[in-house]
């Protein structure tokens, strides 16, 4: 009779704990549908009479990453792989990683990661307002989410991406600034309600950006603390998605610029679409 009692109870955790995994795919998928919703139906058209008035280095690296007459598509779709960190500079703990991503500057973004060698698998999402990953598709091993810490980090990320992946989002607008720091530094601030993000942009003289810096909200330190501090990456491997010129190679990490340089995440894009 114990045994039978201890497998019932197995039983019902498995079950629980799947119930619950299922219930995050969903919050994912509902997340993104929202998302793709911000698609704009009819689009305006790409001209460089758009950044007129913008510093230089903003001008010069809008009309590198948008070729005159793009339709302005605001939210993207991509699939990447790569590896990503899960542990600090001195011990990274690389694994290897497939995800796929919806991003929607300023209102949001989901990435959805499933790790593609090991056993167990590490799975989840991260998004706009959560972070959630599991081990072995059953254990869950880290959640996080529902504070205006993690809201504030997390914008500062898809901010940062909005730049090199959907440059028509930070276009001039509502929320949107430019100025530029130094002659190939452009900076862009982005606001939305109550968060605020400045991302600056070094650029070539072309236009094609190198790399992106900043000063981002995270605890991704020793004493595990909310705090700003640098947060950077480089950019390469630039191809041309209906009209949009963009980075498929992506290396990012914590203290960027500093000797505590961690670059725990490394993308390969294999795939950049416009749902509409």
């Amino acid at each position: 009779m114990f045994v039978v009692s201890i497998f019932v109870l197995l039983v019902l955790v498995i079950v629980g704990l799947f119930t619950w995994r299922q219930a995050d795919r969903r919050a994912d998928a509902t997340e993104i549908e929202r998302l793709l919703e911000f698609q704009p139906d009819r689009p305006e058209y790409f001209s460089a009479d758009m950044v007129e008035g913008l510093p230089e280095p903003a001008q010069r690296f809008l009309t590198f990453a948008i070729r005159e007459g793009t339709p302005l598509y605001t939210v993207a779709y991509l699939e990447m792989s790569g590896q990503f960190g899960l542990g600090d500079k001195t011990t990274p703990k690389y694994i290897p990683m497939f995800a796929k991503q919806v991003l929607a500057a300023p209102e949001g973004f989901v990435w959805e990661m499933d790790s593609t060698e090991g056993s167990p698998s590490i799975s989840g999402s991260d998004s706009g307002t959560w972070t959630r990953f599991w081990l072995a598709g059953l254990i869950p091993v880290a959640r996080a989410g529902g504070t205006l810490d993690h809201r504030r980090s997390a914008f500062g990320r898809y901010v940062a991406e909005a730049i090199f992946w959907t440059p028509a989002a930070v276009l001039p607008g509502e929320g949107i600034t430019w100025d530029a720091p130094s002659p190939n530094v452009a900076r862009l601030t982005m606001r939305k309600g109550d968060l605020e993000q400045a991302v600056d942009i070094t650029v070539d003289p072309d236009g094609r950006p190198r790399k992106v810096e900043m000063e981002r909200w995270t605890n991704a330190n020793k004493r595990k603390k909310y705090q700003l501090q640098p947060f950077g990456g480089y950019l390469s491997n630039f191809q041309e998605f209906e009209g949009f010129v963009l980075p498929l190679h992506v290396e990012a990490g914590n203290h960027f610029g500093t000797e505590e340089y961690f670059p725990f995440f490394f993308a390969d894009v294999s795939q950049i679409t416009f749902p509409r």
